[in-house]
């Protein structure tokens, strides 16, 4: 497990990357996406820092990419660690500008909106790398797939309708390389950010095709040291919810204090009236 924390898990959205799924039959009731990251990466949380956008002088793109890359170098270096992908982001800024960090060497952008990443994509050199970043509508999916032929990953997939839409629109666009997507999660519960709630990542990832939970259970294991270690509480005294019917064995080995069991009590559930 690679845990880039980028910031603080409280109040923050943070981001999980999922093992890779199998293949799956194009039936309405197995759909999962087309790919699914290598095992977990990161935590991504926060917001830029005004008081660094305060420190951006008028050198050039390509001399500012060079200094957050030395920076970059320098705290890896510091920390044993290994570099950690960049993704410039792009949102509100020109053609012209993001073709100046392109020069520069930067390959992977990040954009928010599905419009004007749709208009951009197509102007620029296509070994860019877009990570779509912002919140994604399902409805909006098949515009973006469609419009961004060298869509890498969209780092913002926070349900199982939204990681739906996103397989249907690659299957419709016939895309020659497979899609990444980041699960989503919401760790404070604050109305005005976005993501599922942590005990939803394993509902998620297993409805797109990984039947391996125990990633995932590791993942929320990690939520939860880190929450504790925020609020200097012991882990212990935070309950971790993990496990369904067919993994709530899994779950307590790996230290669920909660699990949920409903079909293996009940059956199968009755058709919705």
């Amino acid at each position: 497990v690679r845990a880039m924390l980028a910031a603080a898990l409280l109040g923050m959205a943070v981001s999980f990357p999922l093992p890779p799924a199998l293949p799956f039959s194009s039936s309405s009731s197995s759909l999962a996406p087309t790919y699914l990251p290598p095992a977990l990466r990161c935590l991504r949380g926060g917001s830029e820092a005004g008081a660094l956008a305060m420190q951006v002088s008028s050198t050039s793109v390509g001399e500012n990419l060079k200094a957050v890359k030395e920076k970059i170098s320098t705290c890896c270096s510091q920390h044993n660690l290994a570099p950690p992908n960049l993704v410039a982001v792009s949102k509100f800024q020109p053609v012209e500008t993001i073709l100046e960090a392109y020069q520069a060497g930067q390959r992977m952008f990040g954009e928010n909106y599905v419009q004007e990443i749709v208009s951009k994509a197509p102007s620029l050199p296509e070994d860019i790398q877009w990570h779509f970043i912002g919140m994604l509508q399902s409805n909006k999916a098949k515009q973006l797939v469609s419009g961004v032929k060298n869509l890498e990953v969209v780092e913002s997939v926070h349900s199982a309708k939204t990681a739906t839409a996103l397989n249907n629109a690659c299957m419709s666009a016939e895309r020659r390389s497979p899609l990444k997507i980041y699960i989503q999660v919401l760790t404070s519960g604050e109305e005005s950010k976005s993501g599922c709630l942590p005990e939803e990542v394993i509902e998620i990832a297993q409805h797109l095709g990984d039947p391996n939970p125990e990633p995932y259970f590791a993942l929320l294991r990690e939520c939860r040291k880190k929450l504790a270690e925020s609020l200097q509480m012991e882990e212990t005294d935070l309950h971790l919810s993990m496990g369904m019917s067919g993994d709530f064995e899994k779950a307590i080995a790996a230290g669920s204090t909660s699990v949920r069991v409903g079909t293996s009590i009940f059956g199968e559930r009755p058709p919705k009236q």
